[in-house]
């Protein structure tokens, strides 16, 4: 690529100073998908697509390039049981920091929520943006929202948006009653605006003043703009949408943390676009998150 002084690219927000309030960390977990997959490889795919993009969001007229997030790298093989213990230990030394941590699949919610929660989990509040419930038995990428659970976390501050028809069973759809969780299904984001789901979302996840994780299932979107993600079905949410929500949700003080999942980066199309939407909507929630708290 050519060498721009006056365009600096989105990889130079990138740095090895572990004094920067934002981390970004790869957890390549792929062991327990319930369908193959070479999620594994996602992480460094989505750091060489930051490249495409640069430093400024024309629409708030922001430049990003003084806003420092500090490259964890990656936690070697993450997948349960030993490997979650990895995750909580290197999560230990980020927990000061806002963390966006870089799937793998989509079973690193629970290793990455409970990590950075600790003892806080009763007080602790989940938003999804997914098109499953991700309520089931055991472990897998299926299962990280009934871990969590069973861990503590209480449904009534479980918010899952972009439920898709479908996608789902009866079961777990009255399981997710049961609990208590709110669902926004895919057909309610067609006649309300993303601000006012969001303001819906942390509200009822923040209603104890806990720690907040979003999860960013990028299988919520249309399969036509993310062909790396296996489970994503036609009707999904747009890419535009899901930038949105990313800005959103980084323009929300309450919000501790956020995951990327569910993308094969070996599974994606040739252009490369499931990936680059990850590292632009990186760049997205950096940028709310820059707007609201500096």
């Amino acid at each position: 690529m050519n060498t721009d002084p006056s365009w600096p690219r989105a990889t130079s927000l990138l740095t090895s100073n572990s004094d920067a309030r934002v981390a970004l960390i790869g957890i390549p977990a792929h062991e327990t998908s319930i369908s193959a997959t070479r999620a594994d490889t996602t992480p460094p795919a989505v750091r060489e697509a930051m490249n495409r993009y640069s430093t400024y969001c024309a629409t708030h007229d922001q430049e990003l390039l003084s806003l420092e997030v500090f490259d964890a790298g990656n936690v070697k093989a993450p997948d349960h049981p030993a490997g979650e213990a990895r995750v909580h230990e290197k999560l230990a030394e980020l927990s000061d920091k806002f963390v966006i941590a870089i799937g793998g699949d989509n079973s690193i919610t629970y290793s990455v929520a409970t990590g950075l929660w600790g003892n806080e989990i009763e007080r602790a509040g989940l938003i999804t943006f997914d098109a499953h419930h991700d309520l089931r038995d055991g472990i897998s990428n299926g299962s990280p929202v009934e871990r969590l659970v069973q861990a503590g976390l209480s449904g009534k501050r479980i918010v899952q948006i972009g439920i898709a028809d479908f996608s789902n069973s009866p079961q777990y759809a009255q399981r997710a009653k049961e609990y208590g969780i709110t669902v926004i299904p895919r057909s309610e984001l067609r006649n309300r605006t993303a601000e006012s789901i969001v303001e819906q979302a942390i509200s009822i996840a923040g209603a104890l003043g806990g720690p907040m994780h979003v999860d960013f299932d990028v299988d919520v979107c249309d399969r036509s703009v993310v062909p790396g993600c296996p489970a994503a079905a036609p009707g999904g949410i747009s890419a535009d949408e899901f930038r949105n929500f990313a800005h959103l949700i980084g323009a929300s003080n309450q919000v501790r943390s956020v995951d990327f999942t569910e993308v094969d980066a070996q599974a994606d199309a040739p252009d490369g676009r499931t990936v680059r939407l990850v590292a632009v909507s990186v760049l997205e929630l950096l940028c709310g998150l820059r707007l609201s708290r500096e």
